[in-house]
């Protein structure tokens, strides 16, 4: 289970060593069942963990060569060796199953339909990615949307603003004393790493705070850094996102224009903009501010932000944002205006998506819970923590997941429950950062009605595990992650 030594006081040495687990009752039974030898490891691989006869002879071939490393040659040659030799033992036979080379798991590998839209999967989000820790004056960088990718995130979340001098854009949270990253860099790592994990589609997510001339470079940097693999829409808007299955490989831009430029618009005659918009950013007008804050606040009613029609529906947002980086975008963000429910409103001509707080989402699924449901059977919904998550602690996706929301973001620096509960989940469907949502939340009855999570019913089967050993957790830390004198101490809670 690994072993630690600690220095203290310059001169003493504290070891700790993880106690060894003994061969739980159904080991011993089903070695027993065995019987050593070739003939009871063919059965026992055959029978109790079903495997092929081709994958039996693959095992039992490696183990007659001694092969597998880790020490796992001296257990080979005792299981399968030749007789007379020493008896294969239960020692022999318990470190033979939990010995990863010689007794892989099962492989993970896509199973699931990937050809259906995008709002029929749930997808591995990311939140303010770019964040090497907390979300008030951590450091922005390219590291954690590397390690993000690694661990097979689909979404990417960049917020982009204006540098000080006026002709280049940053990454950073706005609003904060977090330090910014050049959007180059990220965008840079971003074609590196994007399919090292997994080969379906990666979403970049733009919190966009620019003006049109620097949305148009970023168009230009989005193009010439990511060449083939992005991804332009033939058609604006579209009626249905793609699957999956159809962008291979491909990078998808995910937008809306900011709220500053738009009011700015909306305020100025259209011979006057040009010249308007240097007199609005040499006024600060656009200002550093959350990138959340421009949400609405989840009462019923909209706020006056969300009484405005949706960005892509703005007659002036079209003339004058870049055209360049209009083209770019496949998955349009904008808000209805009017009430909760009329945001929930499914267009028959268009698709879009819809983002909503945690805190949001609690008061919209339990007033309007079906309507959620409904919404994000064709339109994507995209969830993100609440601004008081400083410490970019998560928040439990149970609630989001069970209503269709496909973009549950979250805050990947930390080591949360939460966090640890969204990875466990999309190791699912072969870890490829899509798993597939229920068929029940995609259905819609003859009257219109769909899934409802709060009704009781009945059970239809009940899946028992039983856990005999867990290890790894350790690997993710440092042995002075907590104690400078001292491993981390791990445990598993087990509720019935």
């Amino acid at each position: 289970m690994g072993s630690y030594a600690y220095k203290y006081c310059m001169c003493f040495t504290r070891k700790f060593r993880s106690p060894a687990a003994d061969p739980p009752p159904d080991v011993r039974a089903a070695f027993l069942a065995a019987g050593g030898g070739d003939g009871g490891l063919r059965r026992f691989l055959a029978q109790a963990q079903g495997e092929t006869p081709a994958e039996v002879d693959r095992i039992l071939a490696l183990l007659s060569g001694g092969g597998g490393g880790g020490g796992g040659g001296g257990i080979a040659a005792r299981l399968v060796g030749p007789r007379p030799g020493p008896a294969p033992s239960l020692d022999d036979f318990f470190g033979f199953l939990f010995n990863a080379d010689l007794n892989p798991p099962i492989a993970t590998q896509v199973h699931q339909d990937m050809s259906a839209p995008f709002s029929h999967y749930y997808i591995y989000t990311g939140h303010n990615s770019y964040l090497t820790g907390n979300q008030l004056n951590s450091d922005s960088s390219d590291i954690p949307i590397i390690k993000a990718l690694q661990r097979g995130v689909r979404v990417i979340e960049l917020d982009m603003w204006p540098n000080s001098a006026k002709n280049n854009i940053d990454i950073l949270h706005g609003g904060t004393l977090t330090a910014p990253v050049q959007i180059i860099k990220c965008l840079k790592s971003i074609k590196e790493y994007a399919f090292c994990a997994s080969p379906y589609p990666l979403v970049i997510t733009l919190e966009d705070h620019l003006t049109p001339d620097l949305q148009a470079k970023v168009a230009e940097m989005l193009v010439k850094t990511f060449g083939n693999l992005l991804y332009i829409p033939s058609s604006d808007p579209i009626n249905e996102f793609p699957s999956p299955e159809s962008l291979m490989k491909k990078i998808i831009i995910s937008t809306k224009p900011p709220e500053e430029y738009k009011k700015f618009l909306k305020s100025k005659d259209n011979q006057n903009i040009n010249g308007g918009l240097a007199n609005l950013a040499e006024e600060g007008s656009l200002r550093r501010i959350d990138s959340n804050a421009e949400e609405s606040d989840g009462k019923d009613e909209l706020d006056d932000q969300d009484e405005d029609s949706s960005d892509e529906d703005d007659p002036k947002f079209q003339q004058e944002t870049a055209c360049e980086y209009r083209e770019l975008i496949t998955i349009h963000a904008g808000k209805p205006k009017g009430h909760l429910k009329d945001a929930l409103k499914v267009d028959p001509d268009k698709v879009r998506r819809l983002s909503l707080s945690e805190t949001q989402l609690a008061k919209a699924t339990a007033s309007h819970g079906a309507d959620v449901i409904r919404f994000t059977q064709k339109n994507i919904l995209r969830v993100y923590p609440k601004g008081t998550r400083i410490n970019s602690s998560n928040y439990d996706p149970m609630n989001a997941w069970t209503h269709g929301a496909q973009m549950v973001a979250f805050n990947m620096q930390g080591h949360d429950k939460a966090l640890r509960l969204m990875q466990g989940f999309f190791r699912a469907n072969g870890g490829c950062g899509y798993v597939k949502k229920p068929d029940f939340l995609l259905r819609t009855g003859p009257n219109g009605e769909v899934f409802d999570p709060n009704a009781s019913m009945p059970v239809k089967k009940t899946l028992k595990v039983k856990v005999y050993m867990g290890d790894g957790w350790r690997m993710d830390f440092s042995k002075t992650h907590f104690d400078t004198f001292s491993p981390p101490d791990f445990y598993t809670r087990v509720r019935q």
